[in-house]
């Protein structure tokens, strides 16, 4: 999963990552939703903590509304 995208991604990959916009991928961060490290105004993301996010969105139904992960019922 996500083998084209380098170990530690910008906010503009993890958007792309995830298939959202850039403002929905800052949200997520500044929710603490993905980890990541931020130096300065700059956020480091590990490949890893997209994709463990995108793991528990699988397992749990979730499904990204406005910057945050939301469960989906039936």
């Amino acid at each position: 999963m996500f083998a084209d995208y380098p170990d530690i991604v910008s906010v503009e990959q993890t958007a792309r990552m995830l298939g959202i916009g850039k403002s929905s991928a800052y949200a997520l961060l500044q929710n603490n939703q993905i980890r990541h490290v931020k130096v300065g105004r700059k956020y480091i993301i590990p490949k890893q903590a997209v994709i463990a996010f995108v793991s528990g969105m699988c397992c749990n139904g979730g499904q990204i509304i406005g910057g945050g992960i939301h469960t989906v019922t039936k």
